[in-house]
C-alpha cells in the first residue's frame, strides 16, 4: 500500500520526521540504496552527482547515513567523490544509542584491486575503522597497505571480484545488519543483479542533462526486469522522494 504523497509545505521536513519516514524494517538484515536521477535518467553531471542534488535531497542522504550501521560504496566512487569519514551528527547521538549503534556508520569500500589512497581521511581519520570488501586473489602487498593504514579487510569472494551476497552478508555477521549502499552504478547492478537489494530511495531531480552520464546502475541486463513496490513518496520544489522496497 503506497503511502500518500506529502509536500514540505513550505517548511523543512525535521530530522525526527525523515527518520520515522525512513526508518529501518525490524530485525533481519535490511540493504538499502540512495540514489539520485535527473529526468532524462542520469545519475550525474560532469562525473559528481552533487549537480543535480538539492539541500533536501541532501537532508535526507545525512538521515539515511544517520540511520545506517554501514555505508557500502563502490572504489570508483570513493575516488571520484572524495569520500571521507561518515561523521557523527548529535542530531541522531540519541536514536543511535538507543539502537546500540557506533556514533556513525562504518564506509565499506567495494574493491577488487585495493587501488586506493591510503593516506585520505577515508583511512586516516575515521570514527570507526574503515571496511574494504575484495575477493581472495587481491594482491598481498594492497591488503598489508590497507591492514597496515588501520582499515579492516574483508574478504568476499573467491577470485579477484567481490561476490555482493557474499559481502552483505559478512557485514551483517558483524552486526551490521541496517546497510545502505550509495552506488555507484556499477557496484548497484551487481548488487541488484545478485538479488540482495531490498529497497531503493531515489530522488528524481526535475533537472535534464542530456549527454551520456550513466544510469543509476550499470552492468548487464537482468533476463527478466525485477518489480519493486512505491512504499513512499515525498515531494518539495519539484523533487520527488521515491522509496520502493522489493515486491
Amino acid at each position: 500500500m503506497t503511502d500518500r504523497t506529502v509536500h514540505a509545505e513550505g517548511r523543512e521536513w525535521s530530522l525526527d520526521e525523515l527518520a520515522e519516514a525512513y526508518a529501518y524494517p525490524a530485525g533481519g538484515r535490511w540493504l538499502r540504496a540512495n540514489m539520485v536521477s535527473s529526468l532524462d535518467g542520469a545519475a550525474q553531471h560532469e562525473g559528481r552527482s552533487q549537480p543535480i542534488s538539492s539541500a533536501t535531497d541532501m537532508r535526507i542522504f545525512g538521515t539515511l547515513r544517520g540511520l545506517a550501521d554501514v555505508v557500502i560504496v563502490g572504489a570508483e566512487t570513493v575516488r571520484l567523490e572524495g569520500y571521507r569519514p561518515a561523521r557523527a551528527r548529535e542530531a541522531f547521538a540519541e536514536r543511535r544509542a538507543a539502537a546500540g549503534q557506533g556514533p556513525a556508520p562504518a564506509i565499506a569500500v567495494v574493491s577488487a584491486s585495493l587501488n586506493l589512497d591510503f593516506s585520505a581521511p577515508l583511512f586516516t581519520e575515521p570514527l570507526v575503522p574503515t571496511l574494504l570488501l575484495t575477493g581472495a586473489s587481491a594482491a598481498p602487498d594492497r591488503v598489508s597497505a590497507a591492514q597496515e593504514a588501520g582499515a579492516e579487510v574483508v574478504v568476499a569472494g573467491d577470485g579477484p571480484g567481490v561476490e555482493p551476497e557474499r559481502a552483505v552478508r559478512a557485514l551483517a555477521e558483524r552486526g551490521l545488519t541496517r546497510q545502505l549502499t550509495e552506488g555507484g552504478p556499477r557496484l548497484l547492478g551487481q548488487l541488484v543483479a545478485d538479488g540482495v537489494l531490498d529497497e531503493l530511495c531515489l530522488t528524481v531531480s526535475p533537472l535534464l542533462t542530456a549527454g551520456k552520464a550513466q544510469r543509476i546502475t550499470g552492468g548487464p541486463a537482468l533476463k527478466v526486469p525485477e518489480r519493486f513496490v512505491l512504499a513512499s513518496l515525498l515531494e518539495e520544489d519539484g523533487f520527488l522522494f521515491t522509496r520502493y522496497s522489493r515486491a
